[in-house]
């Protein structure tokens, strides 16, 4: 079985910085795309940024500048430094990340999700 386990969500004030962890364990033959989501009370899950197995990023418009996205392969652990942080950013952040579990077959995996709240 694969599961995801991500930390490092808490308590910050508005201006102040998190870094998020994310990782993945089970019977991992690769993790292709890995991810963050962020969900609020009555509104539907959002995407927040992504990368690639390569290193590619992509970022949501809201974080663009302040969120950075890495990973470490080795680790099968994704990170999100989370720079800035503003009362809007208030959300349960959820990774994410499509794994290879047998040849050629992928499935995408989530974390349980970890509460950030930002106070202003």
């Amino acid at each position: 079985q694969v599961q995801l386990v991500e930390s490092g969500g808490g308590l910050v004030q508005a201006g102040g910085s998190l870094r998020l962890s994310c990782t993945a364990s089970g019977s991992i033959f690769s993790i292709n795309a890995m991810g963050w989501y962020r969900q609020t009370p009555g509104k539907q899950r959002e995407w927040v940024t992504s990368i690639e197995s390569g290193g590619n990023t992509n970022y949501a418009d809201s974080v663009k500048g302040r969120f950075t996205i890495s990973r470490d392969n080795a680790k099968n652990t994704v990170y999100l430094e989370m720079n800035s942080l503003k009362p809007e950013d208030t959300a349960v952040y959820y990774c994410s990340a499509n794994i290879v579990v047998q040849p050629w077959r992928s499935t995408d995996y989530w974390g349980q999700g970890t509460q950030v709240t930002v106070s202003s």
